[in-house]
């Protein structure tokens, strides 16, 4: 059962964590993508306490189909956080793409792309303000492989990786999200509507129930509900895994 002397422990370990890899590299802050849902507003406000807002730099990255919502939500996350917020489209940059030779044109292949365009443009602002990349991806969605390979789920730290969704909701409540941000169904934003449990197929309650269980049964699944989970674990294996290579395995 969580208590808030617990959640805001919690809380201190992740901030030292921030505090120790921003003062052991040497850069100057951080830079977060902003995307108007719950995990980028927890790890932006956590990043905010550790070493200050002024130190943070958060950059939403719309699409076409993002909602001015998530752009509003993002915007006054920052403010309430005291960060510097930049608003970047990516349209131009999706465009530039589509004029590739044998360019492809499918949900699948154009959440990818997003992501890696978003990922790619938050290195470059960190590598020009001599920043950090703070990954944002919680360990629900890294352990079923919801997440895009050097998109996402590349990043210099990921203080929120070892939580749940379900926590990751109790952290954001604890440290002070907006409600509006809390509240709002999760959606990776890919096109109108678009809902991250409708995509997974489970409500966030299910799936870290069932991660729990297998975890602590040595991943030997006991009902159907976890016998699914488990087949997404084991197929997104590859996206937890550094790429195969003869240096450390001659």
């Amino acid at each position: 059962m969580n208590t808030t002397c617990e959640i805001g422990c919690e809380c201190e370990r992740i901030e030292q964590m921030i505090r120790h890899t921003l003062w052991s590299s040497g850069a100057k802050g951080f830079v977060v993508g902003i995307s108007g849902g719950v995990d980028s507003a927890l790890a932006a406000a956590l990043c905010a306490r550790a070493v200050g807002g002024e130190r943070v730099m958060g950059i939403a990255l719309p699409s076409p189909v993002t909602p001015e919502e998530d752009l509003k939500d993002g915007a006054d996350l920052c403010a309430a956080f005291d960060i510097p917020f930049l608003t970047i489209p990516i349209e131009p940059m999706l465009s530039a793409f589509a004029g590739m030779e044998h360019f492809e044109k499918t949900p699948y292949l154009s959440g990818n792309l997003m992501a890696r365009i978003r990922m790619t443009t938050l290195y470059y602002h960190a590598n020009r303000l001599h920043y950090l990349v703070c990954g944002t991806s919680n360990r629900s969605e890294y352990m079923l492989g919801y997440c895009t390979k050097h998109g996402d789920n590349a990043a210099d730290i990921q203080p929120i990786l070892h939580c749940y969704k379900t926590r990751v909701f109790a952290l954001a409540e604890e440290v002070g999200v907006p409600a509006a941000i809390i509240e709002k169904p999760p959606s990776a934003g890919l096109w109108p509507g678009q809902s991250d449990e409708a995509e997974i197929g489970f409500a966030y309650k299910e799936i870290d129930s069932a991660l729990a269980s297998l975890e602590a049964h040595d991943w030997t699944a006991s009902n159907a509900q976890e016998e699914l989970i488990l087949g997404k674990v084991q197929a997104s294996m590859h996206k937890r895994m550094d790429p195969p290579n003869l240096l450390k395995n001659p």
